[in-house]
């Protein structure tokens, strides 16, 4: 084991430069902040009009996955807190090529999330401003986010703190009225009735709540990034147990909670997909101003979570490029601790998100979602395959976090994110999900095999042999 350790430690250490300075606090609000976001306010509608009411069984079912996704992350990452996170694990435990097609599969993924993220707050800002394009609104807030990002990580931790903390308040006042609406209105159309009015539960039967699943999926994206982040955090042990046991949690109620209320509120055939159901909801019950201030939530919602998705795909490229699979100038990092270079290639997914919203505003959230969870179910996928191998290799070690019910757990979310990836050929909305996916990874196998296989891996350099806090 010891000599296991020791080749981890020469993978890890090829990250250096970057600073410890993100609290457990931080971290899980950095989850959180990732986590909900536009998969919520936005493409909960879209998952509504799939399964209707059953739409709740479809993110109870995502949720679980993600716990256990959660629970074999927490293991790895106690074990493993390196900013390359299940990149370097898929790396390590599996093989270079399996560590290269995770970190790739996953910035792209990411990416795209953060143009679907963008696109949304040019929706929600057409809300106060009509006749405006969305693009423009794309440009301002990019351009505010990444400033945000190059500032510093302790910055970005202290606003992704803020931002998320609005969120989670927005969120918890929104099930304090729903229940408060629910139990003291008289308005006869609101009411659990609409839990089985307009075709039933299952209007679309179980495939259309399996197919549901997809979008929650999407929605829960980006609570991995909790193990990306331990690589910066101040003590990531610590951290990484207490972001698993409180990111989870409260995902779980504010996503059933808050989606169910919005059922009762609003008859599910009425919420469509232009804007968010949550400001659909707001605008039924009649609140004065509701509908302003809860559209300004859902922007700030969908701000803080491009804001951490930037985070994360800056440093997802930033391994790459110290693990030789990228250009090397994209290793570098600035004197405040952060690759500024790879946050700028990371910025991939705006420029796309201008490119769609021009050319196609009413679809271009849909066709970026669409491509994005390709991606994202890869990810999850080969994150639960790497946990099985690491296990094999730790079979005798007193592990500082243990996942509970292995192997049986893992296996469990394997096979559920591989189905979930076969049913993405089977549905309209996400028929761009294996046209794009499945040459997207023989063309990442090709390169691989062509290029990064042969490329050597970056020797220690002053900037990569830094400490913890980036100093020399």
């Amino acid at each position: 084991m010891m000599k296991d350790q020791k080749r981890f430690d020469a993978i890890a250490q090829r990250q250096g430069g970057l600073k410890q300075q993100l609290t457990a606090a931080q971290m899980t609000m950095l989850a959180i902040g990732g986590a909900i976001g536009t998969g919520l306010f936005l493409g909960s509608a879209y998952a509504i009009q799939m399964a209707g009411p059953s739409v709740l069984l479809s993110y109870f079912i995502g949720g679980v996955i993600a716990l256990l996704l959660m629970g074999c992350l927490a293991e790895m990452t106690s074990e493993h807190p390196t900013p390359g996170s299940f990149g370097d694990y898929a790396e390590f435990y599996l093989s270079p090529m399996c560590g290269f097609l995770v970190r790739y599969s996953y910035w792209s993924c990411v990416v795209l999330a953060v143009g679907t993220e963008v696109t949304a707050i040019g929706m929600y800002m057409q809300f106060w401003f009509p006749a405006t394009p969305v693009w423009p609104w794309v440009l301002l807030f990019s351009a505010a986010v990444v400033v945000i990002n190059v500032i510093g990580v302790k910055w970005f931790g202290q606003v992704e703190y803020a931002l998320s903390t609005i969120k989670v308040l927005a969120i918890a006042a929104f099930i304090v009225i729903g229940i408060g609406i629910l139990a003291f209105s008289a308005n006869p159309t609101f009411g659990l009735r609409n839990f089985t009015a307009g075709g039933g539960f299952f209007p679309f039967g179980l495939t259309g709540m399996w197919f549901a699943v997809i979008v929650s999926i999407f929605s829960y994206l980006s609570i991995e990034m909790i193990a990306v982040a331990a690589g910066e955090a101040r003590n990531p042990v610590v951290a990484v147990k207490s972001a698993f046991k409180g990111t989870i949690l409260r995902l779980f109620i504010f996503y059933m909670l808050s989606i169910a209320l919005m059922l009762a509120i609003v008859p599910w055939r009425q919420s469509g997909t232009s804007e968010s159901p949550f400001l659909v909801a707001m605008n039924v019950i009649h609140l004065p101003a509701a509908g302003g201030i809860f559209n300004f939530i859902v922007l700030i919602a969908a701000l803080s979570a491009m804001n951490s998705q930037l985070y994360i795909t800056t440093r997802m490229m930033f391994s790459l490029s110290r693990a030789g699979q990228a250009p090397a100038a994209l290793g570098r990092v600035s004197k405040r601790g952060i690759p500024v270079n790879a946050l700028a290639m990371s910025c991939i997914g705006i420029v796309v998100s201008i490119v769609l919203s021009v050319a196609y505003p009413e679809k271009s959230f849909a066709a970026m979602m669409s491509i994005s969870v390709y991606g994202a179910c890869f990810t999850w996928l080969m994150i639960f395959v790497t946990h099985l191998f690491f296990r094999r290799r730790h079979r005798q070690t007193h592990l500082k976090f243990r996942m509970w019910g292995f192997p049986y757990t893992t296996l469990a979310g394997a096979g559920l994110m591989t189905a979930l990836m076969v049913s993405t050929a089977f549905t309209d909305f996400f028929h761009m999900t294996l046209w794009f996916g499945i040459p997207f990874t023989l063309l990442l196998i090709a390169a691989y095999v062509c290029y990064a296989r042969q490329a050597p891996l970056p020797a220690a350099s002053p900037e990569v042999s830094r400490d913890a806090n980036g100093t020399p």
